[in-house]
């Protein structure tokens, strides 16, 4: 059975993202630390598998679209800029394919499923919290349109440290416009799908994780 107390993801994510933040900061070792980043990006995607009470077919197979839809558009982007816009990954990511290393893909599950779980949780606060009945269309589409955005915005925080991390490059050294339209635009259609297909992302995990990441980049974006 692979699902682990909750307790136990939480404690690796901050121990690995504390521990990172520390190193890239306050020591000499900020080149090692680094370097290393695809083994926490490899492990936060294993935890947070373990995390799912049921590993059922339906979180499988999400994260197989997931991260094939972002292996397929960010390799779109890469070699044509017709996507996100023209930019380049680094070698610090790990083996690539067709110019993208294979942990964006990963990337682009943990974040999009994190996100959809943050809102997912918030529809059923709300939901207890009003009596009035609120059609279910409605309720699948604010996860899908607020799930994006949050995604969306989460990019937009992890863009300066990813570049002065060497993660990638954008040519003229200007992120455009063009990479947060397709960051929404992509993750609406995944949350959609998502949706579809009723998984159920209320993964307490994942919401710990998306924090634990936000606090990570916005860390390092105003020090580093």
């Amino acid at each position: 059975m692979l699902y682990a107390r909750p307790r136990i993801p939480l404690f690796l994510a901050i121990l690995f993202h504390f521990v990172g933040v520390i190193g890239i900061l306050f020591t000499p070792y900020k080149d090692w630390f680094i370097n290393n980043t695809p083994i926490t990006l490899v492990l936060m995607g294993v935890l947070l598998a373990a995390s799912q009470e049921r590993l059922e077919k339906g979180f499988i197979g999400f994260f197989l679209l997931a991260f094939a839809t972002g292996m397929v558009t960010e390799i779109i982007g890469v070699n044509t800029g017709i996507l996100f816009g023209d930019y380049n990954y680094g070698t610090v990511m790990g083996p690539k394919l067709m110019g993208v290393p294979f942990l964006i893909g990963m990337n682009w599950f943990v974040i999009v499923f994190c996100c959809g779980s943050l809102m997912q949780q918030l529809n059923k606060v709300m939901l207890a919290k009003y009596e009035a009945p609120i059609p279910r269309a409605i309720i699948k589409w604010s996860v899908v349109v607020d799930g994006a955005v949050l995604a969306t915005f989460f990019d937009w925080l992890m863009e300066p440290v990813a570049i002065k991390l060497g993660f990638w490059t954008w040519e003229g050294g200007t992120i455009p416009m063009l990479n947060y339209a397709c960051w929404f635009v992509i993750s609406a259609i995944l949350l959609a799908v998502q949706q579809q297909m009723r998984i159920k992302a209320q993964n307490h995990f994942a919401i710990h994780l998306l924090i634990i990441q936000a606090l990570f980049f916005l860390s390092l974006r105003i020090f580093l």
